[in-house]
This record gives C-alpha cells, sequence and structure tokens, in this order.
C-alpha cells in the first residue's frame, strides 16, 4: 500500500514536469500521424515510471559476472540470434518490466563494462551491417552510443566519429575514452565539422554511413522545464527536415558507390522521417531502398513497429512492455552506376 502511494506521488511530481506546449502540439500532429495509437504512445511517453533501459555490455571490459547476474534476474538477451548478420560480439540484455541499472562513472584509465541505452537505438547500427575491416562515418556521432555500438559488431578499418557541436563534441570524446582501449582508439578519428560539408572533405571515402540526425527528440522535448524555449524550439521543428536532407546529400557524396547509408532519428514526425527519405530518393538517382520488412519482423518479439508505408524505414513505437522507441531507422544503398 505504501509503496503504491510512493509510485502515484511520484508519477504525480513528474506528470507537473511536462510541457504543456509540447504536448498539445504533439496531440495535434501525432493524433493525425498515428491514428488510435498516439493513445498508448502519449501514455508511455509522459509516464517515465513506463521507460525501460537496454543493458549494452563492453566486449573490451567483459563483465562475465554481471552477464551472469542479468540472467537470474530474468533479463534476457535483445535478438536472441534472430537476425542473420547479428554479431556475436554485441550482447545487450533487457527486462520485461521497467528497472535501470545505475550509471558508471567516467574514470580515466578504467573502462566501462556497460553502457545504458534504449533498445531502438541499436537498430540503425545493426542495419549498417558492419565487417571488419570496412570504413565507417558516424556523421552526427555524439553523444557516442552509436559509435560505441558499432565497435561491438565489428573491427572496422577506420571509424570517423563525426560531431558539430562543440559541447557535444567533448561528451562523445570522453565516451569513447569510457569504453574503447588505446588500440582501438587508433582507428577511430574524431572531427568537428559541420555535417553538410564531410561529403565534399571526403568524397566516396566510407563503405557505410549513418546519419543519426538532429531532430526533434520528442521524449526529451515532452519535459523541457522553460515553456518559452520549448515554444521556440517548436516554431523551429519546420527547419529540421531542410537540416536532414542537407546532411544526407553530405552522407550519399561520402559514400561509396555499392555502400550503405542508414539514417535514424528519435522523433515520430512524419516531416523528419518518410518525407526526408522520399526526398532523398527522389533527388538522388543513384540511391536505392534496401528492405527492412526481415528486420521488423524478426524484431517484432521486443519491438512494436507503425506502419511507415516503405519498405526501407521502420518506426519503432512505445508500448507497455516494450517501452522502447520512439526511432525511426531507413537503409538506402548507392548503385554503382549514375
Amino acid at each position: 500500500m505504501v509503496l503504491t502511494r510512493l509510485k502515484a506521488k511520484s508519477e504525480r511530481k513528474l506528470a507537473k514536469q511536462i510541457c504543456k506546449v509540447v504536448l498539445d502540439h504533439f496531440e495535434k500532429q501525432y493524433s493525425k500521424e498515428l491514428g488510435d495509437a498516439w493513445n498508448t504512445v502519449r501514455y508511455i511517453l509522459t509516464s517515465p515510471s513506463c521507460w525501460q533501459h537496454a543493458i549494452l555490455l563492453n566486449r573490451f571490459n567483459y563483465p562475465s559476472e554481471l552477464e551472469k547476474d542479468l540472467h537470474l534476474k530474468g533479463y534476457h538477451a535483445l535478438f536472441q540470434g534472430s537476425l542473420p548478420y547479428y554479431p556475436k560480439s554485441m550482447k545487450c540484455y533487457l527486462s520485461r518490466i521497467p528497472s535501470r541499472m545505475p550509471s558508471e562513472r567516467h574514470q580515466i584509465g578504467n573502462l566501462k563494462k556497460y553502457y545504458l541505452l534504449n533498445a531502438a537505438s541499436l537498430l540503425p547500427v545493426l542495419a549498417l551491417e558492419l565487417r571488419d575491416g570496412e570504413k565507417v562515418l558516424d556523421l552526427c556521432a555524439a553523444p557516442g552510443g552509436k559509435s560505441v555500438a558499432l565497435l561491438q559488431c565489428a573491427h572496422p578499418g577506420y571509424l570517423h566519429c563525426n560531431e558539430y557541436d562543440s559541447l557535444r563534441l567533448k561528451w562523445l570524446r570522453q565516451t569513447l575514452e569510457s569504453f574503447i582501449p588505446q588500440p582501438f582508439v587508433n582507428v577511430i578519428k574524431v572531427s568537428e565539422l559541420d555535417g553538410r560539408e564531410m561529403g565534399d572533405v571526403q568524397p566516396e571515402t566510407f563503405d557505410k554511413v549513418l546519419v543519426d540526425a538532429p531532430c526533434s527528440n520528442d521524449r526529451s522535448w515532452l519535459f523541457s522545464s522553460d515553456s518559452q524555449k520549448a515554444a521556440c524550439r517548436i516554431s523551429q521543428r519546420k527547419n529540421l527536415p531542410v537540416l536532414q536532407i542537407e546532411l544526407l546529400r553530405s552522407a550519399v557524396k561520402a559514400l561509396r558507390p555499392g555502400g550503405l547509408l542508414v539514417y535514424s532519428t528519435c522523433t515520430l514526425s512524419k516531416a523528419e522521417n518518410q518525407d526526408v527519405i522520399s526526398e532523398i530518393l527522389n533527388s538522388c538517382s543513384n540511391m536505392m531502398p534496401v528492405d527492412m520488412k526481415d528486420m521488423a519482423r524478426t524484431c517484432s518479439q521486443d519491438f512494436t513497429f507503425a506502419p511507415t508505408g516503405q519498405e526501407c524505414g521502420l518506426l519503432v513505437i512505445p508500448e507497455k512492455g516494450k517501452a522502447w522507441g520512439p526511432m525511426y531507422v531507413a537503409k538506402l544503398k548507392k548503385s554503382w552506376t549514375m
């Protein structure tokens, strides 16, 4: 009874922190775009007590005792080898019930044993199908979780992590320092370029490119503490697709013929997701959609997907017990001939 009252009090406290300006805006947009599914999604997004956190183990400081403990606590391995290109070196665990491990502190010279993340953020990483020796570009890399996850999958010949925002760049460097041993740091380049210029600076250089683009970030926007800033963000929201398209055009230039490009966001917005990819496919004759239906089928036990109307795009929407996402993932391939 006491626990129930405490939980109710905690949820009321969190509910007060929800930014009404943002919620009202989402209500108008997403009730149209998602239909009835929005009611469930809204409940999860506004109820942090329902949120789940996955635990990505660090292969470079493998925590065998922690892995045993997770098994005993009822955690299960994500995907469980169901994807044909799921690397055995990647170990990620999750629980069906909301739970969170404590974050490890950053300590110079000590590698962290695990990384806490939204499990859906691994889908863009897996969609890249990274192989040993390949040249990879993570165009908008901060805070670094996807770069860390890429290095759990394979040993790239070269990993270029780029971040234009100087504060986020510091965060990226610290993340890499916390998870990656010195020998691997030698194959990683960190840069602070405007991502829109990367294609001109390094044309047709990379086998794989990940564009985890700046986006509306629905979860964090809902808990904006400053209503004026939130209103300003919403008014500027219509400009985001322009930036996202420019970043993708740059990524297309940086990608070698035959290479794979994966685009991802953590928003439900059709304008920032399907519409951006449609624009790239319509305007870049050398880019082809890659069917992702197999990934959706094999991952449906852990994730809930909303229809996107695209064979190359998946949209993870959160629901109770599978509170992952929002996460949009699209996969394109560069053809050999123009």
